[in-house]
């Protein structure tokens, strides 16, 4: 079957990427309904190319169940981060932990204190996911609490979990861009931190200018008050609750693997909400599978409180096998390869050899829906290029993380983009604005690309240059 196959052209190539963009456009726009089946429409526009370019139905479904593999293990934790939210409301965990950054967190400081305290436990986890999961959850509900909108919340909570998640050596990404550039691990990171800490800083900035906003609010001093003394009349509120996420980040930075360590975490809110909250195993299995339901009668507190559950990741478990269906025809049939080499035809600089690669990678999280994805696929079709030019190898690599890592959960249907809303319970779209350091450093690798700055080269091409000059 393959000696017959037809070579696939740019333009056919494209044909599914304009139908999804389209197909998106009008059902989130224009309808306001999920991706999912814009996805699985793209998907069958994909394999229809596929076929009439003499590819099997064998190979078509290969790349669909290959790109659904690649995720199996972030819908593994996926599903039990639902678990561990419903256990730890239930146990009073999550209660606990707003409870207590209502009582020391203020509002001119509170954004500013979600960045660095979401950098300090992704840097030692090396995992967004389980940030988000664990501190991410409460400081959500702490920021509603003091009146911060949700979207300003959850942006520096995914810039802080993304920092400790590019620059971590624990981190997947951190390891396997490096691994697929052809660098070492730390070299990787030392490069990193040119385009991390002025994106970093400039996000400190614009969260205290947001924060600022907020400070001094004495209208939310009656809600603040009000959420605490609901807290503290409908759940056990103690010091030892603060423990489970304590010991989860421990197991993380352990190398206990994420897996079993949420696991272990959604036992200990399970227990805790037996000894402390006075819970029976019914009520522990109905939060694990259906999620927590808050009957306070105050409002806020029920809103903040009413979620999690395995049945409430389940809806975002089908958006990502939808997506990466599609990205797993596109990048089995060879159309991706097609996309990246047409981009490479118009380079020529440095600049927009990096400026290919960024785009490349934030295409590759829109199209692949996988960060994976976005950091293996423009690593292996741009290394050569790099090298020809004369570059770094940890040029590539940092180029990798800036845009393929950290874009990824912009993107509602990227696997990221779709945990970190579902977990924190609001849309990437609503959070893109505010997750300033995602923003920033593609655009700092992008300054560093056209003007050189910190664009190291390869040794053997600096001595050349020497020995020319000489």
């Amino acid at each position: 079957m393959s000696s017959r196959k037809k070579p696939i052209k740019l333009g056919a190539a494209l044909i599914p990427v304009v139908f999804l963009i389209i197909a998106l456009s009008v059902t989130i726009i224009v309808i306001k309904e999920d991706p999912h089946i814009p996805l699985i429409l793209a998907a069958i526009v994909a394999a229809v190319v596929a076929v009439i370019h003499k590819h099997s139905w064998k190979e078509i479904q290969d790349g669909m169940v290959h790109g659904i593999s690649l995720a199996m293990g972030a819908i593994l934790i996926l599903m039990v981060v639902g678990l561990l939210i419903g256990t730890w409301i239930s146990g009073g965990i999550v209660p606990s932990m707003i409870f207590y950054g209502l009582k020391i967190l203020s509002p001119g400081i509170f954004l500013v204190a979600t960045l660095i305290i979401c950098s300090i436990v992704s840097l030692g986890t090396g995992s967004s996911w389980s940030t988000a999961g664990t501190v991410g959850v409460a400081l959500i509900g702490v920021g509603q609490g003091l009146g911060i909108p949700a979207a300003m919340v959850a942006g520096a909570i995914i810039s802080g979990a993304y920092f400790g998640d590019k620059l971590s050596p624990l981190s997947d990404t951190t390891n396997l861009a490096p691994a697929v550039a052809g660098t070492d691990l730390f070299s990787h990171i030392r490069h990193m931190v040119y385009t991390t800490v002025p994106g970093y800083v400039l996000s400190i900035i614009l969260y205290g200018i947001l924060g600022m906003r907020f400070s001094g609010g004495f209208l939310e001093s009656g809600r603040i008050d009000t959420i605490i003394s609901t807290l503290s009349s409908n759940f056990t509120i103690h010091p030892i609750l603060l423990l489970p996420p304590l010991l989860v980040i421990v197991m993380v930075v352990k190398r206990i693997p994420p897996l079993p360590a949420i696991l272990g975490g959604t036992f200990l809110g399970g227990f805790f909400g037996m000894v402390m909250q006075d819970r029976s195993l019914a009520d522990v299995i109905i939060a694990a599978k259906s999620g927590f339901v808050s009957k306070t009668g105050v409002i806020i507190v029920d809103d903040l409180l009413t979620r999690g559950g395995l049945d409430s990741m389940m809806n975002t478990v089908a958006l990502i096998m939808c997506a990466l269906c599609f990205g797993g025809v596109m990048e089995k049939t060879g159309m991706l390869k097609i996309l990246a080499f047409s981009l490479l035809k118009r380079v020529k600089r440095t600049g927009s050899l990096v400026a290919t690669t960024i785009f490349s990678c934030i295409g590759m999280n829109i199209i692949g829906s996988d960060q994976y994805m976005a950091i293996v696929i423009p690593g292996r079709m741009y290394k050569s290029s790099f090298e020809e030019h004369g570059l770094h190898p940890k040029n590539l690599s940092r180029a990798l993380e800036d845009s393929g890592t950290l874009t990824s959960p912009l993107i509602p249907w990227n696997s990221c983009g779709a945990f970190m809303g579902a977990t924190l319970g609001v849309s990437p779209l609503l959070y893109l604005p505010f997750a300033f350091l995602n923003l920033a450093n593609p655009l700092v690798s992008l300054f560093y690309g056209y003007t050189g700055i910190t664009m190291e080269k390869l040794p053997r091409y600096e001595q050349a240059k020497d020995s020319q000059s000489e």
